[in-house]
C-alpha cells in the first residue's frame, strides 16, 4: 500500500475522532472506550497494511 493512502487515511481517522470527541454530547468513559477501539483497528489496520501479521480471518478458536 503506498505511503500517502496511508497517511490519507490516519488524515482522515483523526478528523472523525476529533470531531467525535468534540460534536457529539457523550460520556467521558464512552468517548475513551471509543478511543481504545479506534487506536486498537488502526494498529491493527497498519500491521496488516504493511505484511507484518496476515488478515486476521486466518485465526481459528478451538
Amino acid at each position: 500500500m503506498p505511503l500517502m493512502n496511508v497517511l490519507i487515511v490516519l488524515v482522515v481517522v483523526g478528523v472523525l475522532l476529533y470531531l467525535v470527541e468534540t460534536l457529539l454530547p457523550i460520556d467521558a468513559t464512552i468517548r475513551r472506550i471509543i478511543h481504545i477501539v479506534v487506536v486498537l483497528a488502526v494498529c491493527i489496520w497498519l500491521l496488516q497494511a504493511f505484511g507484518i501479521i496476515g488478515p486476521l480471518g486466518s485465526f481459528r478458536l478451538r
